[in-house]
């Protein structure tokens, strides 16, 4: 029989792939939400992928830093799962029609979701929370453990036993019995694992999946998109104890969801937790509350199907079968895979340079074809001053940016004279990752407000969401989080901003902004020319990072071991972004 695991009550949210809260009743939670297409004449732009050649380039030296190293993936098990070893075993050289090696291990090993657990930026974050409230700290590494250590936080729930991530006692241990499992991240069996029972359900969010507790090793299921032939299941079934099962629900965004919509309890001013939930992320219901939803699944992106038929394994007597989804779990974010690549090396990555760098180019492929789409109205000058609209067109199925609140993506906007001199920019990066122009990147309890109309430098077009804690102070630390001060974040096609529910709604003054719509947001810029001379080149990017500058720069203000190591990977990897698209013209 399928048993759920209890969770406790304390949450706080995670890094790529959440980790989880329960909920106490199904309903759905709110919060409170206050506040055509122009084709000109252009230049074609040539995107530049800024991150397959950036490399370590040490701005100082505290220590000698190790480059991932490839090795074998680990092989492990208890009565619940087994790792990602053990299965490529029989799961490996899987060619497509193209002669593409789209081996099950070779994409997972050097993606997000492997790499989990010794996520360097997930730790730091996870010790930061507890650094702010260190009277939680054993409800904080349990729930953060859900997601992104769930073999082995599965295992001691069933136990009975508490789950740690720090300590002597911490599954970040060596000697802890249960560190393999905990290491390998999101694993094969962890997923294949999860039973369709209240799927899609507020209750399976933050980390409310089924496992199954009773069956013995030797009859358990792992649910997968095909049917196998008898042969198959019993060879499947001696080797690795498991028995596969056809079951859609492994091809549904409602899988995707149980770690992937995650709501958070927060500290309120008593020091206890609030009977409210904050949505800390929401790719799902965003996509739910989209054109997409009717049309296309999480999977059909993020595991894109390989060129033709794949045969499944390299054992027994099944043949080519298709689709054969990908499973390189493809997201967007390149910075900490560079991170992984460059530092891994020290914390035990399951792959090598060769493979961050292949995950690296998917990942940029996915962001520069699959995100969004600038256009520029032609410029106008009339009495020295320039006006032109840019238009952001999205091609995403939930917020642009979505999932972790860290990320960000922003409008760069250059105008240079008929002499090539540069009159005007706005969004230009520094080195650090910093937006000048920016008032939170250089003030924590400032922000840049969302813009219908630029006029200066210092105004800067920022889709991101800012969270802030009961007292109204912007806030890093999720576990203060109480509501959003600002989340202009692009919205999907089909997206009806007064309709949703309030926990996916715009927050601040794109709430009122009627060129902010489903699909897409438009900007005027009026800017003064002065004394320069036309015809002008009105040069725009749209940019994005997946940590941004506050968030690192806080990080980095408190003393744990984990936000020291990550910050000394910042400060020698540069944060620069990912150009999403880009857009050249030129006026009269």
């Amino acid at each position: 029989m399928a048993q759920k695991y209890t969770l406790v009550t304390i949450i706080i949210g995670l890094i790529l792939i959440s980790s989880a809260c329960s909920s106490p009743t199904e309903e759905t939670p709110s919060a409170d939400v206050r506040a055509e297409s122009i084709t000109p004449e252009v230049i074609p732009p040539t995107l530049t992928a800024v991150f397959p050649t950036l490399e370590y380039q040490p701005t100082r030296t505290p220590r000698t830093f190790l480059p991932a190293q490839s090795g074998s993936l680990i092989s492990d098990k208890n009565e619940f799962f087994t790792a990602a070893g053990n299965c490529i075993a029989c799961h490996k050289n899987n060619i497509d029609q193209a002669g593409n090696d789209v081996s099950f291990g070779e994409y997972w090993r050097s993606s997000m979701m492997a790499n989990s657990t010794i996520d360097p930026y997930y730790l730091a974050g996870v010790s930061m929370n507890i650094d702010r409230f260190p009277e939680y700290s054993a409800a904080i590494e349990s729930k953060c453990s859900t997601c992104h250590m769930p073999m082995a936080h599965i295992s001691d729930i069933f136990y009975g036993e508490e789950s740690l991530i720090f300590s002597a006692e911490g599954y970040l241990d060596s000697q802890h019995p249960l560190h393999n499992l905990a290491s390998d991240g999101v694993s094969c069996t962890a997923c294949h694992q999860i039973q369709y029972e209240g799927l899609g359900e507020f209750s399976s969010f933050s980390g409310g999946f089924v496992i199954d507790q009773d069956t013995p090793m030797g009859a358990r299921t792992l649910f997968g998109r095909f049917d196998l032939q008898q042969t198959s299941q019993n060879m499947m079934s001696n080797s690795s104890g498991f028995i596969s099962l056809q079951s859609d629900h492994l091809l549904e965004s409602e899988l995707c969801a149980t770690c992937h919509n995650l709501y958070t309890h927060y500290v309120i001013g008593d020091g206890s937790f609030s009977d409210e939930w904050f949505p800390e992320q929401t790719p799902y219901t965003e996509w739910l509350n989209s054109d997409f939803a009717t049309r296309f699944t999480c999977q059909d992106c993020h595991m894109p199907a390989a060129e033709g038929s794949v045969v499944l394994s390299n054992m027994g007597p099944g043949g080519p079968r298709s689709p054969f989804a990908t499973h390189g779990f493809v997201g967007g974010n390149v910075y900490m895979l560079s991170i992984l690549k460059n530092f891994g090396g020290e914390f035990g990555v399951q792959a090598g340079a060769e493979h961050f760098d292949a995950t690296i180019g998917r990942t940029l492929t996915l962001l520069q074809s699959n995100t969004a789409e600038l256009s520029i109205s032609p410029p106008v000058v009339e009495d020295s001053l320039l006006s032109f609209d840019v238009t952001t067109n999205t091609s995403t199925g939930h917020k642009l940016p979505t999932g972790y609140p860290s990320r960000r993506a922003w409008l760069h906007v250059r105008i240079e004279d008929v002499d090539g001199q540069l009159i005007f920019e706005s969004g230009a990066v520094e080195d650090n990752g910093a937006i000048i122009g920016n008032d939170n990147d250089v003030n924590t309890l400032a922000f840049e407000t969302h813009y219908n109309e630029i006029t200066s430098p210092d105004q800067v077009q920022i889709y991101e969401s800012l969270m802030h804690d009961v007292s109204g102070n912007l806030t890093t630390v999720l576990l203060s989080a109480s509501a959003y001060s600002k989340d202009n974040r692009l919205l999907p096609t089909g997206f009806d901003k007064a309709s949703v529910t309030g926990d996916i709604a715009p927050y601040g003054k794109a709430v009122t902004d009627d060129n902010f719509t489903g699909g897409g947001d438009s900007v005027t810029y009026q800017i003064n020319t002065g004394s320069s001379d036309g015809p002008y080149q009105v040069s725009v990017e749209l940019l994005y990072q997946s940590i941004s500058y506050r968030w690192a720069e806080d990080l980095s203000t408190y003393d744990t071991q984990q936000s020291l190591i990550f910050t000394d990977y910042y400060n020698a990897l540069s944060n620069q972004p990912v150009i999403l698209a880009v857009q050249t013209t030129h006026s009269d």
